[in-house]
């Protein structure tokens, strides 16, 4: 695309908006382009292009720019990360600017330090150096620089994956199966299926390839009664009631009445009517504690730092901080500690994250097992046996982008024994 000056000045003020950080980036470039209408679609794509490009490679935009103001971010990566010659933006850019361009252009990547390579702030590196190597971290951080890949769910209670498959062929969709997930598909190049009439029918979802192998891990049955605790907009809700033929009952529980709202018009393109959707204020509200022991499958999609998603989501490292995982671990530790209690003998819980700390993860298990001697951890590889999905992460299930091209996600199962064992 022609770098004209209204998408370099348009490119600039979006940053601008967002670099506050004050919310995440793409509500605040959402908010932007409502301010500015005039911006028409490929306007709107070229720029969000730029601005998460930036996000992505922010530390090395920033130690290898003398000022790191909005204009020279934009300028750098336009020359280092998204291809554009200089002669290019001669009629745009000052003799100055030109100068400093071309020497950012020679820098070398692998010159920079571990840290900027893997545009991890210090605060992540010193807690990923706790039990990765800096070989793997690298590794990570490189893969979470790249754009996330788009994955469908297929609704199996109305249609097939190869039906899916055979339509989008026919209208020139390009896609494949998802490597584990039995009903997932993952499209060559992103389109905007939102619109297509398999979305609008309720046959396909959106949903990330390591989201649906949750569904699998809690393994729903028909008549079951299943909470999940923190729905939010409802995509693995959705899927644990394609698991169970739309029999027994889930009840959708989350603190946002917003979120439990975007989940209506989904559920009703689903075919579902299983499901009961429950605003609560806490882990401790009536609506929780009048299922006590009365509950096969209970699902905790905790609330996380998303460090997972970082391809998705680049701001996030930004917005994250010690302080705000000290914050989420206790909250995860509380919500874990009420939804175990909702389990009646013999019944599964599945814990998860899309977060790739151990301190959210693994130690939060532990933690909860020491105090709950009821409960057995399962082993995750075996549960996905059991759907013939070949995937061994070991006891827990622990996904990265850079290993299984999804994004990075953490999961262990519990099975409520009663006994103390």
């Amino acid at each position: 695309m022609r770098l004209t000056p209204i998408y370099l000045d348009s490119s600039i003020a979006a940053l601008r908006a967002v670099q506050s950080l004050e919310h995440p980036a793409d509500a605040m470039l959402r908010y932007f382009f409502r301010e500015n209408p005039e911006l028409g679609v490929n306007d709107r794509a070229f720029i969000a292009e730029i601005i998460f490009g930036i996000l992505r490679h922010r530390f090395f935009l920033e130690s290898v720019t003398e000022t790191s103001t909005p204009r020279a971010l934009v300028l750098a990566y336009l020359v280092k990360f998204y291809g554009m010659n200089l002669r290019e933006l001669l009629p745009l850019v000052s003799e100055t600017e030109v100068k400093w361009l071309s020497k950012i252009k020679a820098v070398s990547l692998e010159s920079q330090s571990s840290a900027t390579q893997a545009e991890f702030p210090d605060w992540l590196m010193e807690k990923l150096q706790n039990f990765m190597s800096d070989k793997d971290i690298l590794n990570l951080g490189l893969s979470l620089q790249q754009s996330a890949s788009l994955d469908l769910r297929v609704n199996t209670l109305i249609t097939s994956r190869d039906e899916v498959l055979a339509v989008l062929s026919k209208d020139g969709i390009e896609a494949q199966i998802t490597p584990y997930s039995p009903i997932g598909i993952r499209l060559i190049i992103k389109s905007t299926i939102n619109r297509h009439e398999l979305f609008l029918s309720g046959k396909i979802e959106i949903q990330d390839e390591g989201s649906q192998l949750l569904g699998y891990l809690l393994g729903p049955k028909r008549g079951n009664l299943v909470v999940d605790f923190c729905a939010g907009s409802g995509g693995k809700t959705l899927m644990l009631g394609a698991l169970m033929c739309s029999q027994g009952r889930i009840y959708a529980f989350d603190i946002s009445e917003k979120r439990l709202n975007a989940l209506k018009p989904r559920l009703k393109r689903s075919g579902l009517s299983n499901l009961s959707l429950q605003r609560i204020n806490n882990e401790n509200d009536l609506k929780v504690k009048r299922l006590t022991g009365k509950i096969d499958r209970v699902l905790v999609d905790a609330p996380c730092s998303g460090l997972g998603t970082l391809r998705r989501n680049p701001d996030l490292k930004w917005r994250q901080s010690p302080q705000s995982i000290e914050e989420l671990k206790c909250k995860q530790k509380l919500i874990l500690s009420a939804a175990a209690k909702l389990l009646k003998p013999g019944g599964r819980l599945v814990y998860a994250t899309c977060s790739f700390l151990a301190e959210e993860n693994q130690e939060i298990i532990e933690h909860f097992l020491v105090g709950h001697n009821q409960f057995k951890l399962l082993n995750c590889a075996e549960l996905l046996a059991q759907h013939q999905i070949s995937l061994d992460t070991g006891r827990f299930l622990q996904l990265l982008p850079n290993l299984h091209g999804t994004d990075g996600f953490f999961a262990a199962a519990l099975e409520f024994v009663k006994k103390e064992i």
